[in-house]
């Protein structure tokens, strides 16, 4: 039996859709076998056939217009409000009813169809026909392709990089839609990214005096650190609250499992990453 309880502007379900989540792409895989897309920096966007939910469970209150022709069975995509506007598409998919006008400015970007049998290779014309079905210009199915080697993948990403997107997105040609992690999915930037818990502000010295200088986090697996850089100087006007949820971005791991080069990304909206959420 599903318990529901209020969160956010709308609801939530107890039980997350079950989602395919990513692993980091570290090489030394055989890319013949494997598609690549680009990653959109926005909000995932599950449609169970008759609502849409994010990753967390939360009940999207989309517009009846902006969902009205999609089938009756399940997609996997991501809402998205433009190169930049990461901030936009959460704010819209948290805050706006079905009757703000801020949703003219999402689409709706399709990468898989959890229901739909076989493997990735026989889901991606099965993507782009039903996409196709819908009709609508704000749904679009996104563009799966292959590539030769490294340096045509490493290509691919500096081109979506240029145009101010996040990365790629491999995603294994012969496997089956699964939820959680292991299942063939890989993403791949320039950066790496995570979240933290916000437990200590630092004050500030120097130009910074009378601001913050940095903010002391707890990951979920309870590592301490600081982070002191990537704020901007309103940002450290008003600084993230304790007990909030931050994104971070980093190269790599030092010898003590502690991040490297760690700068602050953006805030976490809607509280922790939904892996702590359902394991407090």
């Amino acid at each position: 039996m599903l318990l529901w309880v209020a969160t956010w502007s709308g609801v939530v379900c107890a039980a997350p859709p079950p989602v395919e989540l990513v692993d980091v792409y570290h090489g030394g895989v055989d890319l013949s076998r494997y598609w690549v897309s680009e990653k959109f920096d926005g909000v995932r966007g599950y449609w169970n056939g008759h609502e849409l939910l994010t990753r967390g469970g939360t009940v999207v209150r989309a517009p009846a217009w902006f969902t009205k022709h999609w089938p009756k069975t399940p997609m996997d995509g991501e809402l998205w409000a433009g190169y930049g506007h990461f901030a936009t598409a959460s704010t819209i998919v948290r805050t706006a009813g079905p009757d703000d006008p801020a949703w003219h400015k999402m689409s709706y970007h399709v990468f898989d169809l959890p229901a739909q049998g076989g493997d990735f290779d026989a889901r991606v014309p099965a993507i782009r026909k039903t996409v196709a079905a819908i009709g609508d210009p704000w749904v679009l199915a996104i563009r799966q392709f292959h590539v030769r080697d490294e340096a045509a993948l490493h290509a691919a990403l500096k081109r979506v990089l240029d145009k101010g997107g996040e990365g790629l997105v491999l995603h294994r040609g012969d496997a089956p839609y699964r939820s959680g992690r292991g299942v063939g999915l890989l993403k791949l930037k320039p950066y790496e990214d995570a979240e933290a818990k916000v437990i200590a502000i630092r004050p500030g010295e120097g130009r910074l005096e009378g601001m913050m200088g940095s903010i002391e986090v707890r990951t979920p697996d309870g590592r301490r650190f600081a982070i002191g850089s990537g704020f901007t100087d309103a940002q450290r006007a008003h600084p993230p609250a304790l007990g909030s949820w931050v994104t971070y971005r980093f190269n790599g791991l030092t010898n003590s499992g502690l991040p490297r080069f760690v700068r602050f990304l953006r805030m976490r909206p809607g509280g922790p990453p939904p892996e702590v959420a359902a394991h407090p």
